[in-house]
């Protein structure tokens, strides 16, 4: 059998969440194709006591519990041999972009670490030198949803699971700007027109009318990545 071109790790206390929605649609066709893997262990199994315990109270007192150093880490032991970078997801965690889902897709594989109650003792975490993510500043039950949408964005980059690579390079954030406004027939929907320019047939006048559009929709909905695209482009013009 091919060896799939990236290997997902989960460790949770619920691997039936897995595959979940990523059994589905273009995720699910890759899967059962063999494009990429997805493996996950309970962690549970690694509790050493009869009641196979995985969590504690916190120390120095505080709601909720813990998990365990010695339990996570005879987990993350298990899975030594798998390749690329070991990820807890926190929102105490660098943020998601799409520059770090490059760089993930760009490995053999990625291992999850899902959380659960309060989160992971901070000293598992940085002896195995995780990389702490955040999906976004809210809170989840546990780190499996996270991992999930993770997961999905690092399989649509894929070789083999979406057809036309420019598809990739034409959605939000692959150019640090967002997509413009999308139509599609009828032209005349409920009295609306879509952009006449469209239907045009000049594909240099409306791939400028898409970049007029995607840095006018970036100002407007999201002023904090048209700083930074602009901070990007005065960086490369420094370069040249």
């Amino acid at each position: 059998m091919t060896k799939p071109a990236w290997q997902a790790t989960i460790l949770t206390l619920f691997p039936e969440m897995f595959p979940g929605p990523l059994g589905a649609s273009l995720a699910g066709k890759s899967l059962k194709g063999g494009i990429w893997a997805l493996k996950t262990l309970d962690i549970r199994q690694f509790a050493s006591d009869k009641h196979r315990t995985v969590d504690d109270a916190p120390l120095g007192g505080g709601v909720g519990m813990v998990l365990k150093p010695d339990v996570v880490a005879a987990a993350l032991d298990h899975v030594a041999e798998a390749s690329g970078p070991r990820i807890y997801l926190t929102p105490r965690g660098r943020p998601l972009d799409q520059p770090l889902v490059r760089e993930l897709a760009q490995a053999e594989g990625t291992v999850f670490l899902c959380g659960r109650y309060e989160g992971v003792d901070q000293r598992v975490i940085d002896a195995a030198g995780m990389m702490e993510v955040s999906i976004g500043d809210y809170i989840l039950s546990g780190g499996e949803m996270a991992a999930l949408t993770v997961i999905d964005a690092v399989v649509r980059l894929l070789p083999g699971v979406i057809g036309k690579e420019a598809s990739h390079r034409e959605e939000s954030f692959e150019t640090g700007l967002l997509e413009p406004a999308l139509y599609t027939q009828p032209r005349d929907w409920n009295g609306i027109q879509a952009p006449e320019i469209l239907a045009s047939g000049h594909h240099r006048k409306i791939a400028e009318w898409r970049q007029v559009e995607a840095e006018r929709e970036t100002q407007t909905r999201r002023p904090d990545l048209w700083q930074r695209h602009l901070q990007t482009q005065v960086s490369e013009s420094k370069k040249q």
